[in-house]
């Protein structure tokens, strides 16, 4: 993130900041540095899905150590992608890396800083439950947090480098010496140290001008500036560490007034460079500079009374209605959203999985589809970027609907009725809504989303998956749940690891299950909370549920808190997920009943249906006998049930084969299916 070799910079010029005591006073948080930084730099566990209990408590304990010292924070996320495209390139490489990254971690057990998926969620669910003012940009924060402390004239609590570049009045605190676990007492205040940075403090250390800072940022070489495999590559010495090319820099630039000199001059140190290349090249600086210019700031109206910012004026919003404006600024609404909409284009997160495992995101597919049909309507495709193999992937997906969410369109999907909305969503996750109310609200989008985990995970679950979750998700919503017999955290932490290196399957399921659940989330925002949005926090403890997996196949007890809530839970949950599994397995018994009726009419006509083959291409080519029992029935049975199932996003694309084979049947006298 931000000025690449700028931290460590810094950190050999100590001299660069001043020590101080931070209480009293507002402070506008980078959320997103702050979100990683909390995670990671805790020591939470990263590689079975996540610690989600333990990281809104450290978040609690955060947001406490602000109030104490009477500070008030707002906090400011990143949103959607940059529609321009600028950092495309640096947020491919950072995913291709981020692949390896989680294959290492999946077959070592290392730690390679992999952010569970729903980490992001639990953040926003524990501020807006403590009352914290937080705000979603629609694209990147970084210029809106800036805009934001410049005219409150308060500092930034960030680690990003890009920061030591904006001029901010009250400069910024980097968060890596902002002691926040150890408040100190002086009288009646409480304060946190921790030290201070501000432009005017670098320009006298380097010996350069304050406005020749975003410049030294783009000539370094930043998110939006790439210097690999440019000719600007080879400004400066060669061969010397990045530090010593920084500082080289800085020297460099002390003998310039203003950026547009100093711009100039380094591209006139290249002579080779034809003039197309060189006006190219400075056009790709000054873009670099411009990230560095302070706004207006748009969100400083929406903490006063929560109206919501303006949309960018460089880019066209005409697809984003003016509604979903708000809940997107609340955090409410995924900013993911915006990238299917202006961009047509999904990053899929990379939890830690082997990279000989298909993706985690293939479960959830047929559900993200139906929330690009509310997005998009009929007939469109989103980029989906996700992981094949070891490799970044860029996979077409198509849109697509249940039996309700057919016509109903974006611009007034907030103004369809509460019930519609809701059965959409149960169609999608393919259940019905008697069974759920007999659960606690909290809980019913969560078994909802395991359900139709059960059904579309590959391979299915092992019985003992779903029950670790089952009782993972009861003891959540009314006690304290154990894995009886282990030792302190440090064992419990080694032990499960090497459980998970033997059991490899076992949290590549768990990453199916969060993906189907982080999707009907998504799905869910998208339809006005139909359903209750559960507490991420409550629900999924990703070292403790791989615990309860290997007692439960080794026979071990369980060490339950309020046990009877829990077991009577935990029953409910079971009864509610077995009604629906009771459900598709009678369904598939009466599918397979019907198949065999019509056995003896396949064997007549299996010539014809041959013959039509021949003359399709090689890849439409599928015998009917190798098509699913649904499919055999679809196909075999009347045109309007045929015609009905056509909704269905499960079966969409063995459909079109299966229609594909019905009209060259049809033609070969296949009309005598009537009879039967």
């Amino acid at each position: 993130m931000g000025v690449h070799g700028l931290t460590t910079l810094m950190e050999k010029n100590q001299k660069v900041y001043r020590d101080v005591r931070c209480r009293g006073s507002r402070l506008v948080i980078d959320g997103c540095n702050l979100l990683y930084a909390l995670y990671f730099d805790s020591g939470l566990e990263q590689n079975h899905g996540g610690e989600y209990a333990s990281f809104e408590v450290l978040i609690e304990k955060f947001i406490r150590a602000l109030r104490d010292c009477s500070i008030s924070p707002y906090v400011v996320l990143d949103g959607g992608s940059d529609p321009t495209d600028k950092k495309l390139q640096e947020v491919t490489r950072r995913a291709e890396k981020r692949i390896k990254r989680a294959n290492r971690a999946a077959v070592r057990g290392g730690r390679e800083d992999i952010l569970p998926a729903l980490a992001k969620v639990v953040l926003l669910q524990t501020l807006a439950r403590l009352e914290v003012r937080f705000a979603q940009c629609y694209g990147e924060a970084d210029r809106e947090v800036a805009a934001l402390a410049k005219e409150w004239r308060c500092p930034v609590l960030s680690g990003d480098s890009d920061f030591y570049v904006f001029d901010l009045p009250a400069g910024i605190l980097p968060l890596s010496y902002f002691c926040w676990e150890d408040v100190q007492r002086s009288g009646s205040q409480s304060f946190i140290r921790c030290r201070s940075y501000n432009t005017s403090s670098f320009s006298i250390l380097f010996g350069v001008q304050k406005q020749m800072l975003p410049a030294f940022a783009a000539l370094a070489g930043n998110d939006y500036v790439k210097l690999e495999g440019t000719e600007l590559a080879r400004f400066g010495p060669q061969g010397t560490g990045r530090t010593s090319h920084l500082e080289w820099l800085l020297r460099w630039l002390r003998d310039f007034q203003w950026p547009s000199e100093a711009l100039e001059a380094a591209l006139g140190l290249m002579e080779d460079l034809s003039v197309d290349r060189r006006a190219e090249l400075l056009r790709g600086l000054h873009l670099g500079m411009e990230e560095y210019q302070i706004p207006s700031s748009s969100l400083s109206r929406f903490f006063i009374d929560e109206t919501p910012p303006p949309p960018p004026e460089e880019q066209d919003w005409g697809l984003v209605p003016q509604w979903t404006r708000l809940p997107l600024s609340q955090g409410r609404l995924s900013s993911e959203v915006l990238d299917v909409l202006l961009l047509k284009r999904k990053s899929l997160r990379i939890p830690v999985d082997r990279g000989d495992s298909p993706s985690a995101h293939l479960a959830s597919r047929p559900l993200r589809q139906v929330m690009y049909g509310l997005l998009l309507g009929n007939g469109k495709e989103v980029q989906e970027r996700d992981r094949e193999g070891l490799q970044l992937k860029l996979i077409q997906v198509g849109t697509a609907f249940t039996k309700s969410s057919r016509g109903l369109v974006l611009p007034s999907l907030h103004q369809v009725e509460p019930p519609k909305r809701l059965k959409v969503l149960l169609e999608a996750l393919q259940v019905s809504e008697e069974p759920l109310s007999r659960l606690p609200p909290p809980l019913r989008l969560p078994v909802a989303a395991t359900c139709y985990w059960l059904q579309s995970a590959v391979p299915p679950p092992e019985e003992e998956l779903l029950g670790a979750l089952l009782l993972g998700l009861s003891a959540g919503n009314t006690g304290r749940l154990s894995a009886e017999g282990t030792g302190g955290p440090g064992e419990a932490r080694t032990s499960s690891t090497t459980c998970v290196r033997r059991h490899v399957g076992v949290s590549h399921s768990f990453n199916q299950w969060q993906s189907c659940l982080e999707v009907s989330i998504q799905l869910n925002q998208l339809l006005g909370f139909p359903l209750p949005e559960p507490q991420i926090a409550r629900l999924f403890e990703g070292t403790l549920v791989h615990q309860l997996v290997r007692r439960m196949k080794s026979g071990r007890k369980v060490s339950v808190e309020n046990k009877p809530l829990i077991e009577k839970l935990y029953k409910t949950c079971q009864n509610v997920v077995n009604q629906f599994h009771t459900q598709e397995t009678s369904e598939n018994q009466k599918t397979q009943k019907n198949s065999e009726t019509l056995d003896t009419l396949q064997s007549q006509n299996t010539h014809k249906i041959l013959e039509a083959q021949e003359k399709t291409s090689p890849l439409q080519r599928r015998p009917l006998d190798e098509l699913t029992p649904d499919l055999q029935r679809l196909f075999l049975l009347n045109e309007d049930e045929a015609t009905e199932a056509r909704s269905s996003i499960r079966v969409q694309e063995d459909l079109r084969l299966c229609e594909m084979v019905s009209v060259r049947y049809r033609a070969k006298g296949g009309r005598n299916k009537s009879k039967h």
